[in-house]
């Protein structure tokens, strides 16, 4: 079944925690009694400090409470050495469009996918481009199956030269959680199954960003299956 996603406001905290091991169940405990969900909880850094001793800095997303409420059940951790407000990653960075594959060919899907961002987020938009450079079959499988877990993805842009097999499977395994995937018109397998097939790069990275869109009419299920 194809995964409906549901954004909603969250308000974004960074801790100075004492790290030891109860400091993350502790923090979620506190936060679910008052009716809050932990949407996104990450570890920035840890160090020692000459007073407090070994400390961990973490940054964490809530929603379901108002910002006031969140500092107050904070502020009573016993544990807590120091909490601030700070700004959500989709407010800052908004959707991702994530771009795996070759150099040559990555460095021209960026460059329409960038391009062509600005112009939406000159609009107000807020859409990242994040790309990795990767060969062989088992790292490009690998890499697209954890764009599912990447946090604010919004679809796959696979610029390469020759990509099937496990790559493939590993395409239709995300296609399953509701990520399209745009592909460059190569070799393999890939371009039998990608939601959109582009053989000029700049285009392809134009129209990735075109598709994720909301000031934009470009609509992926509309292209399903065609090649340009």
């Amino acid at each position: 079944m194809a995964r409906v996603e549901h954004v909603a406001a969250t308000v974004a905290v960074r801790l100075d925690y004492a790290d030891r091991p109860a400091a993350i169940p502790e923090i979620a405990t506190q936060v679910a009694a008052a009716g809050g969900t932990v949407r996104t909880l990450s570890t920035v850094r840890r160090w020692i400090d000459a007073a407090a001793g070994p400390l961990v800095e973490i940054e964490m997303e809530v929603e379901g409470l108002p910002d006031e409420r969140v500092t107050e059940i904070l502020d009573q951790l016993p544990a807590l050495r120091g909490c601030r407000r700070t700004k959500s990653l989709d407010k800052v960075f908004g959707k991702r469009l994530i771009v795996i594959g070759g150099g040559a060919q990555i460095a021209q899907a960026v460059l329409g996918a960038v391009s062509e961002a600005d112009r939406h987020n000159l609009r107000g938009e807020k859409i990242s481009v994040d790309t990795i450079p990767l060969v062989g079959e088992e790292n490009l499988a690998s890499a697209v199956r954890a764009v599912a877990d990447l946090d604010r993805a919004r679809a796959l842009l696979l610029a390469g030269s020759i990509m099937g097999g496990d790559i493939t499977r590993a395409v239709q395994e995300i296609q399953a959680l509701g990520i399209p995937v745009i592909s460059l018109n190569m070799a393999g397998t890939v371009t039998d199954v990608a939601d959109l097939v582009v053989t000029d790069p700049v285009q392809a990275g134009t129209m990735a960003v075109m598709g994720i869109a909301d000031t934009a009419k470009f609509d992926f299920a509309r292209q399903k299956g065609r090649r340009y």
